[in-house]
């Protein structure tokens, strides 16, 4: 199981959702911005991309065949999936095929700095207790309550990496990994939410009687992360072993959502786009 370095499930719709810094009226440059962004971030490595092109007009099947070779690309156009079900063709994907150990899940509002998603790769393969690594530096691991507790700080390469309790739905692990927690991760498709699925996996925070009472005063949304955890993994927090996700300092990637760019993330960056397509 190593003919590519990589095998990434990419998932991308034409709508756009919450609040983008530049282009808010058009997905599709969005997703061009993007999309070259994170062919520029894999470097060398060598990759297999499965593209689940979900209700996407023609034209963004040609976008993905410019920056990937033939071979290496595989195009599912999908008629209105959805996300939950799009997210579940990725698991059965990334879960099934051999042609490499490590597997990414992507989705299509990110962006992503050059040459360093192999920084992740490395970091992985190096750190036998990095069982999930994402590649953002998410702002509400400073800024939300639910993330306030004890984490482990460790220097690698270029970064320091921190533990963190839980992770968007783009990510990297391996084949072993996901298989092992893939029934976790199912509970996605039966409205679960991803911030749950990431605290039955960590353990952080589920065992805290008090943050529940808390929550349900001051947090409702909070409130059903934790509640959602236990109504749909149970079995993973009691009897589960505790696995380890991973986030870099500073970031690889950030969501291109106005409000949850990554700290120290130069938003001259993406703006720097929207001004080139001005001209």
């Amino acid at each position: 199981m190593s003919k590519y370095d990589v095998a990434i499930a990419y998932r991308i719709y034409p709508g756009v959702s919450k609040t983008p810094i530049i282009f808010s009226d058009n997905k599709y440059k969005l997703s061009e911005v993007c999309l070259k962004s994170f062919k520029d971030s894999l470097g060398n490595l060598k990759v297999k991309m499965w593209v689940l092109l979900d209700n996407c007009p023609e034209e963004y099947q040609a976008l993905f065949k410019q920056y990937f070779r033939e071979e290496d690309l595989e195009l599912v156009p999908l008629s209105k999936t959805g996300n939950a079900g799009t997210f579940n063709m990725q698991l059965d994907i990334l879960s099934n095929q051999n042609l490499s150990e490590l597997v990414y899940f992507a989705e299509d509002d990110y962006y992503y700095l050059p040459n360093q998603f192999s920084e992740m790769v490395q970091f992985l393969q190096n750190n036998p207790d990095a069982h999930i690594v994402t590649p953002f530096d998410h702002p509400d691991n400073y800024t939300l309550d639910l993330h306030h507790h004890s984490n482990e700080t460790r220097a690698f390469g270029a970064r320091h990496w921190r533990t963190v309790n839980s992770t968007c739905l783009t990510f990297l692990t391996t084949k072993t990994t996901l298989q092992k927690t893939r029934n976790v991760f199912q509970t996605y498709t039966k409205n679960n939410y991803d911030a749950s699925i990431g605290l039955s996996l960590t353990k952080f925070r589920v065992f805290n009687p008090v943050l529940f009472i808390k929550y349900l005063f001051t947090n409702m949304l909070l409130f059903k992360i934790l509640v959602k955890a236990w109504l749909f993994c149970s079995g993973q927090i009691l009897f589960g072993r505790r696995w380890r996700i991973w986030a870099p300092i500073p970031t690889i990637a950030t969501m291109v959502d106005t409000n949850y760019l990554s700290p120290g993330f130069d938003r001259d960056v993406l703006l720097s786009h929207s001004e080139k397509a001005e001209k």
